[in-house]
């Protein structure tokens, strides 16, 4: 049996995105694995940045700037790691 760990590391994605996913699809971090992994295959990029940007507005009415540092951390790695894919956003 894979481990969470093993399955991150095959998935091509960092467990803050992995963490964005799963808050946002309200799912387990392990079925946010096989999500992940399966949008990154299959065009998926601009749908989780989606996802992120989803949790930061989220994070922005709840007034949580803690939560809103961390997606901002995450989003930019991840556009960082999927140019090609990424729709332009501007990065606070």
């Amino acid at each position: 049996m894979l481990t969470y760990e093993e399955c991150l590391e095959m998935s091509d994605l960092t467990s803050d995105d992995i963490s964005a996913i799963a808050e946002h699809e309200h799912m387990d971090p392990m079925i946010a694995v096989a999500l992940g992994h399966y949008l990154i295959t299959h065009d998926g990029e601009q749908r989780i940045q989606r996802f992120i940007l989803d949790d930061i507005e989220r994070a922005k009415r709840c007034g949580d700037r803690n939560k809103q540092a961390l997606l901002y951390g995450a989003l930019r790695h991840f556009v960082a790691n999927h140019p090609q894919h990424a729709s332009s956003t501007r990065l606070q």
